[in-house]
């Protein structure tokens, strides 16, 4: 009805109103376009999925694992991927599996039991466990924000990302540095804390490092943790922004100055970061891009190619949370003040 109405023929409707942007520009000019989608709206067409994955063997469908979409960095990787999957003409749902393996092996089976064409999992352990099973049985899969084994993955350099944050420290002048690391399974948490602590034993100096959950929570306790420690460190990298600020609660707790006493740093440079009272120096990973390549990545992968995985460079972000020049000062009971500041330091090559 919609072809006879437009007077085109039924396969260039069906083009216009099933395919990707670019296989629309290549199907019809604009005028012919605009006037089929204005014939389906006056008749009120929508295509139907279920008919098309009979006809196609496709359900053009991406499910999507995360361990909590609460989490603001996986939410804009999210919305990255579905910001590209609608450009593919693919749609996509997204399941929380709180890092737990029984849960994404069961959000996976039924993720799978919808017939999706493929998966984004961006809860993998660095253990590979699950995501080597998914390979072995020929799943479509890409990685996002974490890798593991040798599977296609878009992350953000982290190891990069904490050599950024260690020269940072040491051109401060801090000797003394403590580690907040995250999950020990978790990849991003593993090169963040690696690439600060080979850079600080480049230059002959050990650092303290202490696991904790990726939330205020676990940052404030292992951030108390660190700060019994003797020497306490003058300054604290966490692997995420969460757990910075709640690092720096622990600092304030400990009746120290944030940014003063005690330098903290974190991780992705979420919204809030720079929002806070004291501005947190954060590593900026450019998450949306994250989700857009993982998509992209992913229709490669369904179209059986074998891409190459891909690390997106990071760049720190230097605020008042870690006062540069402090560190040789660290504890004074006085010190130059520092107005809130934002400083980019882009990655060496």
């Amino acid at each position: 009805m919609v072809a006879e109405s437009a007077g085109v023929d039924v396969s260039t409707v069906s083009r216009v109103l099933n395919g990707s942007p670019d296989a629309v520009a290549r199907a019809a000019s604009t005028e012919t376009v605009a006037l089929i989608r204005d014939w389906a709206a006056r008749l009120d067409y929508r295509p139907n999925p279920h008919a098309k994955s009979l006809r196609t063997a496709r359900s053009n469908l991406v499910g999507v694992l995360v361990p909590r979409l609460s989490d603001i960095v996986l939410a804009t990787v999210y919305e990255g991927i579905e910001d590209a999957a609608a450009r593919h003409g693919l749609a996509t749902f997204v399941m929380n599996t709180y890092d737990r393996p029984d849960e994404q092996r069961a959000r996976a089976e039924l993720a799978l039991s919808r017939r999706v064409d493929g998966l984004i999992i961006g809860d993998a352990h660095s253990d590979a466990a699950f995501v080597d099973e998914m390979a072995a049985r020929k799943i479509p899969f890409v990685l996002v924000s974490r890798h593991a084994g040798d599977h296609p993955s878009v992350t953000c350099d982290g190891y990069r990302g904490g050599r950024l944050v260690a020269e940072h420290f040491l051109q401060s002048g801090h000797e003394k540095v403590g580690v907040i690391a995250g999950e020990p399974f978790a990849s991003t948490g593993i090169d963040r804390t690696a690439g600060l602590v080979d850079h600080y034993r480049q230059a002959g100096i050990e650092v303290s490092v202490v696991h904790s959950a990726f939330d205020t929570a676990g940052g404030h306790e292992a951030a108390e943790r660190l700060l019994r420690r003797r020497p306490r460190p003058t300054a604290v990298f966490a692997v995420n922004d969460f757990a910075a600020i709640g690092a720096l609660g622990a600092v304030r707790d400990a009746g120290l100055r944030p940014g003063e006493d005690v330098a903290v740093a974190g991780y992705n440079d979420t919204p809030l970061a720079s929002e806070l009272p004291l501005p947190l120096t954060s590593v900026r990973s450019r998450t949306h891009d994250m989700g857009v390549r993982a998509l992209a990545l992913l229709v490669s992968v369904m179209e059986g190619g074998e891409p190459a995985s891909e690390r997106l460079d990071p760049e720190l972000i230097v605020r008042a949370s870690t006062a540069p020049g402090h560190g040789r000062r660290a504890g004074s009971p006085t010190g130059p003040r520092l107005e809130p500041r934002m400083t980019a330091v882009r990655p060496r090559l």
